[in-house]
């Protein structure tokens, strides 16, 4: 759909990504209001989008989203939009010439040790292991320190954070780590939400549905700079990066990205591929397998078959790789350190001052934000405005 120079929104929505899209739906249901919801992508869904590739296998081509959460809100609100299929995340790490099971466990002790063992000594072993505590951990490499000790940081999370971030530990917020659970028995479930779970028919067809209200228009294609010449609106909902916002006009937010490579492999690959993969139709052992080796280019390889049960010959595998980020590429992640805190806090003020604007999203916040945090977000910021704010309290 088109726009003329005459156009006006009661709403002006920036970004159809998962913050986007959950306001303009809640703006149209509960306020009654319309909505113009632009992206500079020529689809909706923003990182989220998923796809059927060229040989019929669903693939997410940003990298893979594994929606879980503890919200009943979350939940109960994305289900008027999709059924389920529940899975159980697991991910392995491949390193020093073999698979290993993670997150860190159990299990992985005794790969590291080479028989079986009991959690009393692999508990008994960290406590060896870990360096002492002293005050609040400064830095990523301190907390994992203390909670995986040096053998298991030096082998799974110092290389892994090295090139996924493009800078050591030592100059990473505790959160980027600490993300990752150490388990002393042999749960090696990726994540630990209570509801995880992918949407039965794909996220684009859930987005489809959130965005049907004959109160929500999209224009895709579309950047912010060139609609805000010509287009007036009364509220404006801002997904897009903070520093960006307000011109850099206090300096670059720093953040890192992702390049993807997608490859297929036929009905008779997977099959000569068995004695790695260990199960039929599959071309890797679990859905994720991370490469923490420095000489390995990518970080991760994604074979989301394993998480949706497709039944389709053949499977489609995701190399991603992490990449500086530039202007001419997209910002996929902010880069928590103290450095970026301090100047994205200062962004955060001047926030404050703008009037009919809300800021939400992993951009627009810049804080790394999951997915159902995303949504609830958007419904915080929903009940906001039907309370007549312009921000959630």
């Amino acid at each position: 759909m088109g726009y003329t120079a005459s156009m006006h929104a009661s709403f002006l929505v920036v970004g159809a990504g998962l913050a986007g899209l959950t306001a303009a739906e809640q703006i149209a249901a509960r306020l009654g209001k319309d909505c113009l919801v632009i992206d500079r992508r020529d689809h909706i869904g923003g990182n989220c989008h998923d796809m059927q590739d060229e040989h019929g296998v669903l693939v997410h081509p940003y990298g893979p989203h594994y929606f879980r959460t503890d919200s009943e809100r979350v939940v109960n609100y994305l289900s008027r939009f999709t059924d389920w299929h529940p899975v159980r995340y697991r991910v392995q790490s491949c390193t020093k010439g073999r698979y290993w099971s993670f997150p860190v466990n159990l299990r992985t002790f005794e790969q590291l040790m080479g028989r079986e063992c009991t959690e009393e000594e692999f508990r008994a072993w960290l406590d060896r292991e870990r360096a002492p505590e002293d005050g609040p951990p400064a830095n990523s490499e301190e907390l994992m320190l203390r909670t995986a000790g040096k053998t298991l940081y030096r082998l799974f999370f110092a290389p892994y954070t090295l090139k996924q971030w493009g800078v050591p530990a030592t100059e990473l917020a505790p959160s980027v780590c600490g993300r990752i659970p150490i388990r002393t028995n042999r749960d090696d479930s990726y994540l630990k939400e209570s509801f995880q779970a992918l949407p039965q028919d794909g996220y684009a067809a859930m987005f489809r549905r959130m965005s049907s209200s004959p109160l929500i228009r999209i224009l895709t294609s579309t950047s912010f700079e060139e609609v805000k010449k010509r287009i007036t609106w009364d509220h404006l909902i801002y997904t897009g990066p903070l520093d960006a916002y307000f011109n850099y006009s206090l300096g670059r937010l720093p953040y890192r990205s992702l390049r993807f490579e997608r490859e297929h492999f036929s009905a008779d690959q997977l099959e000569e591929r068995l004695p790695v993969s260990g199960k039929e139709g599959f071309w890797q052992p679990e859905m994720q397998v991370n490469y923490p080796d420095p000489a390995v280019p990518w970080t991760r390889i994604v074979e989301l078959k394993h998480a949706t049960g497709q039944q389709v010959e053949g499977s489609t595998v995701i190399r991603e790789y992490p990449d500086a980020w530039t202007t001419e590429k997209e910002p996929y992640y902010p880069i928590p350190s103290g450095v970026s805190e301090q100047l994205a806090e200062a962004y955060r003020k001047l926030t404050k001052r703008e009037k009919h604007v809300t800021f939400i999203g992993r951009l627009a916040q810049y804080r790394y934000l999951n997915m159902d945090q995303v949504v609830l977000q958007a419904l915080e910021c929903a009940d906001a405005l039907a309370g007549g704010r312009d921000n959630p309290a």
